[in-house]
């Protein structure tokens, strides 16, 4: 469709023109998602970030404010913490996203608060002990 619209002829005849030759010559049978349904958030309500939205569902990606990620990080985290294999790795998970907790309380981005505080690592620590304990006594019966 490389040809340029004659004077004189009404834009609207002249696209219509190029669709009906590009039908006859089958331009448009083997598009994909030919004779399939649009999806849901195209027949919605327009959204211009539409193809962004839907980019980021198949590649499982999200964004959240600042405080919501490092909230969703930290709970994370603390059930990283409660499966690990060694207190050490408990130790180590903990203070590393305490790092992260400390950074922010006194550094705020932002948007919503945080509204979390550092864990203890000791209670993080004798919580895991009492997990595992439970978990070996239910194994052993």
């Amino acid at each position: 469709m490389t040809e340029r619209k004659p004077p004189g002829v009404p834009f609207e005849s002249w696209v219509d023109k190029q669709i009906r030759d590009a039908e006859r010559r089958g331009e448009f049978d083997q598009l994909p998602g030919a004779g399939r349904p649009l999806p849901p958030e195209i027949e919605s309500s327009y959204d211009e970030l539409w193809w962004v939205r839907r980019k980021m569902a198949r590649e499982g990606l999200s964004v959240l404010p600042p405080a919501l990620a490092l909230r969703k990080e930290a709970e994370d985290a603390l059930a990283a913490a409660y499966a690990a294999p060694s207190e050490r790795l408990v130790r180590k998970i903990v203070t590393d996203v305490n790092v992260k907790l400390r950074d922010m309380m006194f550094k705020p981005p932002p948007g919503p608060p945080l509204g979390m505080k550092p864990y203890d690592v000791e209670t993080v620590v004798r919580e895991w002990r009492e997990r595992r304990a439970a978990a070996e006594g239910t194994r052993a019966e």
